[in-house]
């Protein structure tokens, strides 16, 4: 009986050590490692005779436990709120956006629904009266929408955002302004009398035809009230606002509408306006003080001649404001609209998202197909719906790439010869893997982690071709187990040799998903954690429930049973029979050989009579040389199945009908050990390959240099919809964000005023932000409150110089200095709170233009109660917001010259306007200028920081290289640790990461080529490739360090035994990646094109070269076997066949 080989290094068929080795290692003859490996060998051998005992249980429990994690599927949540998916988890932005919340709650501000208007022809001039007209066309379209919903009716003057409404004392005038007020609507139209169209608030005065703002002109209509009511505060506040005639003022578009006022400036001239001086310097609404809509607001790319007058411009923008859903449900709260059905904040909602949805439908309907205009229309309810359908699971996406799959499989294990093909086992493999996708998913749903659209889109793809390489290398392993191997240990034998490989790739794997966890970002933190439990998942199912379908083919082959149709026989079978050397004697053997062990021939002849190919293991003195190799005495001969015995007959056997064809004989190990393996190790071909790829390695780092940062919001919605549409225009016409610089709680603001105004001053010196029109003040709420308190005290002066309001009176006075009155007399002291003599020792505003301490805070009371409309052109958002008191002149009583204090301000906000942001740099640079001027503001004693979705969705940036530099550099160390653990060589290990290294350089390169911006999604796909990469090294690395003989012999036998299933795997992950083609997201198409296109490519040849190369583990001449007796040229690896 041939004697086990000693354990030098344990090459992949090696025996179980609990009947070898023990004897060895208890005389102290083996090292640690060796042991270590060993030991663990013995367990995955264990492990694979024991599924093969009880197969068919491991299978139905197997099946029964993923098809019971795969129902938690049901139970999946599908998250597409950006600001949920892509704000960095634990950051300052978080934290500030939480506090935000907090003192605002969830919804605070309005929306925004927006229409651009482009021509057809690009670069055309949109300022024509044409252009506007078609542009009214499709506002007056979009602003006529109508939703019945809840037994009501919607329409926008219902739901839109109103600036600011005033209370008025005369209840007629209250109740006409109600209606009449108009919604805030930024347009082009609003420098025509046109822009009144869009307002569809009416009111209705006895013997006057309905009041409307294409018929209103305040100022006759107070002139005409005056007699009949005291309109004076209502006058002042019109004043005040500069309304003046409001749309009847204007020209108009279209001086030919019969509608057109006669106070219209073009009425009697019937000429058209020109569109580009009327635009020059922006539009306002009805309201000049308080709504001024600048020229970038309107209008996109622009040209201005020498003297900085506008020309031309080539888009148009209009954008509507809608309520916030809190908002529309406190303003119907109540109301005898709602009373009866129920009325909520949900319900709100759902008004809003109904109206937007038909917003967008009706304006881009809007114009005909023919028209020379395009309009783009958006609304945040429409993306959300958006990327909410591109988020679920396409179905026949994943149908066609899992059959896609099951046909590959099938067909690259189909063999000639039936009885060993595994074509059902391919199938089976990859409907295991499936399921075990939909279990590790499944799970997922079960821990509550959220779905997206990455885990939708990318992850049963990737996750399936990840998982087919290791069905693969099982396979490949399990038709090559000794031939002396008992029927019931072919399992724990495959295992034995191939397990190792897989938990070191499957480990690895999760630890690449999981380092990529570390990238802080929602969405992708979600996606790496799904992706390492859908590896675990995937793991257990093929080295657990996949040996059990082995074992039950093994089954069908050994009763000669056709591949996948095994209820018939086969009727190419080939009976083997083995014929003891002690049984032959000294009979002549044939002449045909080949070799299926170290130290066994095998003699085959085929039987003419029955057509049977029969195998004889004769003595060791009746063997023959065999044929030459291609690599000398260096590499064993071909190792092969019964079909490549028959190829040997001397020249009466070929005769028989048992001759195989040469087609039948070539397969991918074939490939590589006639052809592949003696080229690449020739000495120069090995360093043409090394130089190549150090070539490549170099030309990577170059296009590292070249890669950007960034992810505009256009790559993350899907190509082809109009949501796409209208993000180009506006990224090309629009670069515009509103922002707001937030100021907190934790000081005094009364105190802190110039701290305040430093702070105002320094963000709006920032590159980025836009400056007010120079005649314009800052649009702020300290200076509006500045403003309006230094008008009071100019009324109060005047009424004091004329006698009017004097120290005991002040109802003769104007409303405004009987304001000033209050305030000037309030001392803030809780006991003695009024003092009639700072009437003319005080001033509400000082020399330093400073508030007076002990007035901000009464004075904030009645400017919030008395300037409305400077309050909401302020967007301050006060918390607490101050309380609510009304100013009566007549009203003398102690009670009514009080004025409660508001609260210590926890949240007020300055608006700003970012223009020019174009590139990821722009926006890293204007984000970096407002923390620093929040910086410098804290040191001042302000608590404040930027808030916008600039801030919210790219200061990741600030940040991610080091993110993504550090999740590399651990997963590397881990790889290392990992590989170092389980293959106890530290050069090995080493190698693997060298190789992982290059990998993740050459595709950071080819990002940098393919214009590929750096973001959170690829610094995912990257330290996810770096997982991917184990897939192809380990194998080729466990191969050449269990095998012996010199480098060129080990890499030669490593390539051969691996190629085929590194191949296959390979081909399955881009087969994989290959359905993501179809994605609707550019960048999940072109990040994983690459990863695809350049994972499968350089590990093998580079590891296999650098190890014959470079390895620097122990080698034994190639002159010697495996039991360091001499070696002639017949003698072989026990690893040298190929079935």
């Amino acid at each position: 009986m041939t004697q086990s080989p000693p354990l030098r290094e344990l090459p992949p068929s090696y025996t179980p050590p609990a009947r070898t080795a023990a004897p060895q290692i208890l005389a102290g003859s083996l090292k640690a490692p060796l042991w270590l490996r060993a030991y663990f060998q013995g367990l995955l051998f264990s492990l694979g005779c024991g599924i093969q005992r009880h197969c068919g249980k491991v299978l139905f429990l197997g099946l029964l436990a993923f098809g019971a994690l795969a129902l938690g599927l049901r139970m999946a949540i599908i998250e597409t709120n950006l600001e949920q998916l892509w704000v960095e988890v634990g950051s300052r932005v978080s934290q500030e956006l939480h506090y935000t919340k907090e003192k605002l709650g969830e919804e605070a501000a309005y929306t925004s629904q927006m229409l651009i208007q482009t021509a057809r022809q690009e670069g055309e001039n949109i300022l024509t009266p044409e252009a506007l007209g078609l542009h009214l066309q499709a506002a007056l379209t979009a602003s006529k929408v109508q939703v019945s919903l809840y037994g009501k009716s919607w329409d926008l003057n219902k739901i839109c955002y109103k600036s600011g409404v005033p209370l008025i004392e005369n209840g007629m005038i209250e109740r006409m302004i109600e209606k009449l007020f108009p919604c805030v609507i930024l347009t082009p139209l609003d420098c025509f009398w046109e822009g009144a169209k869009l307002q569809g608030g009416s009111a209705y005065l006895p013997g006057r035809p309905d009041i409307q703002w294409t018929n209103l002109d305040p100022e006759q209509l107070l002139e005409e009230l005056g007699p009949f009511a005291s309109l004076e505060g209502f006058r002042e506040l019109l004043d005040k606002a500069q309304v003046g005639q409001a749309y009847v003022g204007r020209p108009c578009l279209h001086p030919d509408d019969l509608h057109c006022p006669p106070s219209a400036p073009n009425h009697h001239s019937r000429q058209a306006p020109n569109v580009a001086h009327e635009l020059s310097g922006g539009c306002h609404g009805f309201s000049h003080k308080f709504m001024h809509w600048q020229e970038e607001l309107l209008l996109g790319g622009m040209a201005r001649d020498p003297q900085g007058q506008l020309l031309r411009a080539e888009a148009l923008q209009s954008t509507f404001l809608l309520m916030s859903p809190r908002q529309l449900y406190e303003h119907f709260r109540g109301d005898y609209q709602t009373h009866d059905i129920g009325w909520s904040e949900e319900q709100a909602g759902t008004v809003l998202q109904a109206w937007q949805r038909r917003f967008v439908q009706l304006a881009q309907e809007a114009l005909p197909e023919n028209a020379s205009q395009q309009i783009h229309a958006f609304s945040s309810t429409t993306l959300d719906d958006i990327l909410h359908a591109f988020s679920e699971v396409s179905a026949a996406r994943v149908v066609g790439g899992y059959l896609l799959m099951l046909a590959y499989a099938c067909v690259t294990m189909l063999r000639w010869d039936c009885a060993q093909s595994q074509g059902a086992v391919g199938l089976a493999g990859v409907l295991l893997v499936a399921l075990a996708v939909a279990s590790g998913l499944g799970l997922c749903a079960l821990l509550g982690i959220t779905f997206n659209a990455a885990t939708t889109q990318v992850l049963p793809f990737l996750a399936l071709g990840i998982g087919v390489d290791d069905v693969f290398l099982l396979a490949h392993a399990f038709t090559e187990a000794l031939p002396g191997t008992p029927l019931q240990e072919r399992m724990g034998e495959c295992l034995q040799r191939t397990g190792t490989s897989v938990v070191l790739t499957s480990i690895n794997n999760m630890a690449a998903f999981l380092m990529a966890a570390l990238v802080p970002i929602p969405a992708l933190r979600a996606f790496s954690l799904q992706a390492a439990i859908v590896v675990g998942c995937t793991f257990v199912a093929v080295m657990l429930v996949f040996p059990a379908i082995l074992s039950l083919d093994l089954r069908r082959r050994h009763c000669q049973r056709l591949d996948v149709l095994c209820c018939f026989s086969s009727p190419c079978s080939a009976r083997v029979i083995q014929i003891l050397p002690q049984e032959l004697g000294d009979e002549t053997v044939p002449v045909g050989i080949a070799h299926l062990t170290a130290t066994v021939q095998a003699f085959t002849h085929c039987e003419a009579s029955s057509q049977h190919v029969v195998t004889i293991l004769p003595p060791q003195a009746h063997l023959v040389p065999p044929p030459s190799d291609p690599l000398g005495p260096e590499v064993f001969s071909p190792g092969g199945s019964t079909r490549d015995l028959l190829g040997q007959e001397e020249e009466p056997r070929q005769k028989a009908a048992c001759k195989s064809l040469p087609c039948a004989r070539w397969n991918l190990a074939h490939f590589a050990r006639y052809q592949f393996a003696p080229l690449l190790l020739q000495s120069h071909a090995k360093a043409i390959v090394l130089v190549l790829f150090g070539a490549l390695l170099g030309l990577s780092l170059y296009g590292a240099t070249l890669v950007q940062d960034g992810l505009a919001l256009m790559d993350v919605v899907p190509r082809g919809t109009k949501e796409h549409a209208f993000l180009s225009a506006q990224l090309r016409y629009f670069s515009l964000y509103e922002v707001a610089l937030v100021t907190q709680g934790g000081f005094d603001y009364a105190h802190s005023q110039r701290a305040l105004f430093d702070l105002h001053q320094r963000f709006s010196s920032l590159k980025a932000v836009l400056p007010p029109p120079a005649a314009q003040a800052p649009r702020t709420w300290l200076h509006y409150y500045r403003s309006w308190l230094q008008g009071i005290q100019a009324a109060f002066d005047q009424d004091w110089a004329s006698g009017r309001i004097t120290r005991h009176s002040y109802r003769n006075g104007s409303e405004d200095g009987a304001l000033a009155y209050k305030l000037l007399i309030q001392t803030g002291d809780a006991q003695e709170p009024l003092d009639f003599s700072q009437l003319t020792t005080k001033k509400l505003v000082d020399r330093e233009g400073l508030i007076p301490p002990e007035l901000f805070y009464m004075g904030l009371t009645v400017w919030v109660s008395s300037d409305p409309l400077g309050l909401a052109a302020s967007q301050a958002n006060f918390y607490p917001p101050p309380p609510e008191w009304l100013h009566d002149k007549y009203d003398t009583t102690g009670e009514n010259l009080r004025i409660p204090p508001a609260q210590p301000l926890e949240f007020a906000q300055f608006p700003f306007l970012l223009r020019g942001l174009q590139k990821t740099a722009d926006f890293v640079e204007a984000i970096e200028g407002a923390r620093a001027a929040c910086a410098e503001a804290s040191q001042a004693g302000v608590h404040a920081y930027p808030s916008g979705s600039p801030f919210l969705f790219w200061e990741q940036y600030l940040g991610l290289r080091r993110c993504f530099l550090l999740a590399v550099c651990i997963l590397l160390v881990c790889t290392f640790l990992v590989c170092a653990l389980l293959l106890l060589n530290p050069w090995t290990a080493g190698l693997i990461v060298l190789v992982l290294a290059m990998i993740t350089v050459e595709l950071f390169g080819i990002m940098g080529f393919l214009g590929i911006k750096l973001s959170a999604i690829p610094v995912v796909i990257l330290v996810a490739s770096v997982g991917i990469g184990v897939e192809f090294t380990v194998h080729v690395a466990l191969g050449f360090l269990t095998t012996q003989g010199s480098r060129n012999l080990r890499a030669a036998r490593a390539l051969e035994h691996t190629f085929a299933p590194v191949t296959d795997g390979a081909i399955s992950t881009l087969l994989g990646l290959l359905m993501l083609a179809g994605s609707h997201f550019d960048f999940i198409v072109l990040l994983c094109g690459a990863d695809g296109a350049h994972a499968p490519g350089p590990p093998p040849w580079t590891c296999a070269a650098a190890c014959a190369a470079v390895h620097p583990g122990p080698t034994t001449r190639g002159d010697t076997d495996v039991q360091g007796k001499p070696r002639g040229p017949e003698s072989t690896s026990s690893t040298g066949r190929r079935a």
